[in-house]
């Protein structure tokens, strides 16, 4: 049993929760088969006395497989099966696939924003009378995995998803996304020669005499 399983839920310290869209990192049947050789080696890598593989039991590991292999899209790369979904195909609980995420985020092998949807609903208002309204509603997580693979464009550290920095869709995420856009105009005087600045100096001091001007 991992040390997180052992605290009590009003102990253990709450995820920053962020929203988003569900963003798609594509993964082949090779970036798969290393995110869970990852997942195996560093499993073994922090094996306390105790316990018999390690913080990501048997239960976890059937879990990140069936996430992988049963509801990841190779293609778009979009994943967000519910819990219910999720323990049918590990052949778990519930309970199971909650600690299992944690688990395995714990260890770096995925993450995960909370999907929102806005939708239109009719009800009726104060006065007894039918509108319609918008109403954002939260539902499942959309999961991203990260490839170890350090040179793999669609790692989740390299696109800026982190859970520790600025939830998705904020005004300094949008800053940090146009900071990176911009591209610094190139000098236009670099690369000339101190010849060509000696001539137009010259040539500014000739305009300047024929002015009757002095160039100090």
């Amino acid at each position: 049993m991992s040390a997180t399983v052992r605290v009590p839920n009003h102990l253990r310290p709450r995820r920053e929760k962020v929203y988003g869209p569900a963003r798609g990192i594509p993964l082949d049947r090779n970036a798969k088969a290393r995110i869970i050789a990852f997942a195996k080696a560093w499993n073994a890598k922090h094996r306390q006395p105790g316990q018999h593989r390690g913080p990501i039991t048997r239960a976890y590991q059937e879990v990140l497989e069936a996430m992988l292999w049963g509801f990841h899209n190779s293609h778009s790369g979009q994943c967000f099966p519910s819990y219910e979904a999720i323990a049918e195909k590990a052949q778990c609980c519930r309970d199971t696939v909650y600690e299992a995420i944690r688990a395995l985020e714990a260890a770096d092998v995925l993450t995960w924003v909370n999907r929102i949807v806005r939708e239109q609903v009719r009800e009726r208002d104060l006065f007894g009378k039918w509108a319609s309204k918008w109403r954002i509603v939260r539902t499942s997580n959309a999961y991203l995995f990260r490839d170890p693979l350090p040179c793999h464009a669609g790692r989740p550290d390299s696109m800026g998803l982190s859970k520790s920095e600025n939830p998705a869709g904020t005004l300094n995420q949008d800053l940090s996304t146009l900071k990176r856009e911009v591209q610094i105009a190139p000098d236009p005087f670099e690369g000339m020669g101190t010849g060509l600045l000696r001539s137009l100096k010259s040539l500014g001091e000739a305009l300047a005499k024929k002015e009757g001007l002095t160039v100090s």
